[in-house]
């Protein structure tokens, strides 16, 4: 087995340990591979070990490794934070935008895609379930009603919820925050338009916790892929 083969096995039985004790099974857990930071090499790597799920988090960085590798029949998700003047960059880049954390960006996504003739833009909404003032994401108190918002918008499809815990070892936090975005995933539920489908939480340092409180996907670096060598 190569290295990454041998991290995705001790992965899987992680996830499926957390999974059985969430009442699910491995299959109900998706894993996204996060290869930012890496060298484009990883993508074919990750590609002929079976994993179909990449994410990147700088559009620049994402243009650079489909020119020199192409996509490979990966879907790319774009995980970072991205800026509404970069928008029409990352269109053409990424199958899933998982950080919409804003209506504004929200409208320019769609915009955009109109422009383009582009027809569906598959989204998650960032939701800001640690109460942390450094990170982004909407407010539970305004959640529901800027997601009815977002919904409208056409060409887009918002298919589910991202979150990311605080950093720290405290497993109580790191539960509570993602029992809390599990809790607002469901009740958005009740908004018309929102299809509940990928609730992204839990990372290397949490994935166990995350599935444990309903993750749906999580999305791993160093566990899966090793230390990051930058280019």
């Amino acid at each position: 087995m190569t290295e990454i083969e041998t991290r995705l096995r001790k992965v899987e039985e992680r996830v499926g340990e957390a999974a059985r004790r969430s009442g699910r099974t491995a299959s109900d857990v998706r894993l996204l591979a996060v290869t930012k930071g890496h060298s484009a090499s990883i993508l074919n790597a990750v590609s002929d070990i079976g994993i179909t799920d990449i994410g990147e988090n700088r559009v620049q960085e994402a243009q650079a490794k489909q020119r020199e590798v192409g996509r490979l029949g990966l879907n790319w998700h774009m995980v970072g934070h991205l800026q509404r003047n970069k928008v029409s960059s990352a269109l053409p880049l990424f199958d899933m935008f998982e950080s919409v954390d804003s209506v504004r960006l929200a409208r320019r996504l769609s915009a955009e895609a109109g422009r383009t003739g582009r027809s569906e833009v598959r989204v998650l909404v960032q939701v800001n379930a640690s109460g942390e003032t450094a990170k982004g994401g909407f407010e539970e108190a305004s959640l529901q009603d800027e997601l009815a918002e977002i919904v409208e918008l056409p060409a887009l499809s918002v298919v589910g919820m991202m979150t990311m815990a605080p950093w720290t070892d405290d497993r109580a936090v790191l539960r509570g925050t993602f029992r809390r975005a599990r809790a607002l995933f469901d009740g958005c539920g009740a908004v018309e338009g929102f299809r509940p489908e990928v609730l992204s939480m839990g990372m290397s340092n949490d994935f166990e916790i995350a599935i444990e409180e309903g993750s749906t996907q999580v999305r791993l670096g160093t566990a899966l892929l090793g230390e990051r060598r930058k280019q």
